[in-house]
């Protein structure tokens, strides 16, 4: 670093320096998250679509909230994702991202047949008489 004209480091050049560093950065975050996106995409369409049969052994909302100041003002937003734990008679147990319209029709419990491709969910059908 340059010290500037009054003895002391110049805080101007230091940033502009940190600053190329700071979006590279932040580009690697947002490529990395992009590549695994479609790389989930590409494995998940690659898979056969399996139908098995299957219990709701579970059920969970995760809630995000964030704030973006805009002038004067601030606007909240609020993104709730849904999710619900399937087992299969093996014991094994899945976890899939569920809309909120299946998420309202589940109730852990449920008996049916679970359709996915690879980690994504298609859906759940309940056999009659589990309703009870």
């Amino acid at each position: 670093m340059i010290l500037n004209q009054f003895g002391g480091f110049d805080g101007f050049d230091f940033m502009f320096n940190l600053f190329p560093i700071f979006f590279i950065f932040v580009l690697g975050m947002v490529v990395f998250t992009a590549v695994r996106g479609i790389k989930e995409w590409h494995n998940n369409n690659q898979q056969p679509v399996l139908s098995v049969p299957s219990a709701v052994v579970a059920k969970r909302s995760h809630t995000s909230h964030s704030t973006h100041n805009h002038g004067n003002h601030a606007h909240h937003s609020t993104s709730t994702s849904y999710y619900a734990t399937f087992e299969v008679e093996s014991g094994d147990r899945m976890e899939f991202r569920v809309s909120a319209q299946e998420y309202g029709m589940l109730a852990e419990g449920d008996v049916g047949k679970l359709t996915f491709q690879g980690t994504r969910f298609h859906s759940f059908d309940r056999k009659k008489g589990s309703e009870e």
